[in-house]
């Protein structure tokens, strides 16, 4: 998955040691969790080179786990999650609703009601530990340190906008299409996790004839800008951001430098 995840290219790659890019397949059940065990060891194969682990990207939930905090959670068997998916199509939302408002009062007043991903997560955890997900929230163990450089860059609404509009367009004229045949080519359906995100599941659509590619091309766009939006919520409300326009490229480089020598 290249185009649609935007991994950096091959020169970039090979001139600078990326990590934890290409390490599972398209239907591997990643966590949060996995993702902060997987990043400390990292981080100490880093620290053995005497070199600085730098972090890029923008999934908030993943950055804020790892330096924030994550609790946790026991595996939980998969035949538990299948189990919730069916009821919630046979029975309803409501009905897994009320019951998570029963199991884990706690969670559930901070989810919205149609929120399906979360409702099934809640019960996930609380049918197969017999422990509710806020109970496991409140252990959570943070990894953060106060040697760190946290650069949040923006950009203004309309420029951001065109951004990903061209960024878009750059990204079907690259291949996404094809890229997204392939995987289904090989054996994986558009209803796992990774082929939902967005990119991937709108191509799923124009394929499965349900949109036009012109219409997939504009609910990426539109998905895209509000996602953009979302991040930059998320990452607002962290602390100790220092924020710059993105073409302060100079004045990045430069707090950079003078962090580095402290």
């Amino acid at each position: 998955m290249d185009i649609g995840s935007c991994k950096p290219d091959k020169k970039d790659l090979e001139r600078i040691t990326h990590y934890l890019i290409d390490i599972v397949d398209p239907d591997y059940q990643f966590t949060a969790g996995e993702f902060c065990s997987r990043v400390a060891s990292a981080c100490e194969e880093i620290y053995r080179k005497q070199k600085t682990p730098l972090f890029a990207g923008g999934t908030g939930l993943y950055v804020s786990s790892f330096f924030s905090g994550i609790s946790v959670i026991p595996d939980i068997d998969r035949s538990i999650k299948k189990i919730l998916s069916e009821e919630a199509e046979s029975m309803g939302l409501d009905v897994l609703f009320a019951e998570l408002q029963r199991a884990d009062p706690d969670f559930a007043c901070k989810i919205h009601p149609n929120d399906r991903q979360r409702i099934i997560r809640g019960l996930e955890v609380y049918r197969g530990t017999g422990k509710p997900l806020s109970a496991y929230h409140q252990e959570e163990k943070q990894r953060s340190s106060s040697d760190l450089l946290i650069a949040g860059l923006y950009l203004e609404k309309d420029i951001l906008n065109k951004r990903i509009e061209a960024r878009v367009d750059e990204m079907i004229r690259k291949g996404l299409v094809e890229e997204v045949e392939r995987i289904r080519g090989m054996g994986y359906s558009p209803e796992i996790n990774s082929m939902k995100t967005i990119g991937y599941s709108e191509i799923n659509e124009y394929i499965d004839n349900k949109i036009s590619l012109e219409e997939a091309v504009q609910k990426i766009k539109t998905n895209t800008k509000k996602y953009a939006k979302k991040q930059m919520t998320w990452f607002k409300r962290m602390k100790d951001v220092i924020w710059f326009e993105s073409i302060e490229k100079q004045k990045i480089k430069e707090k950079i430098k003078n962090w580095l020598k402290q």
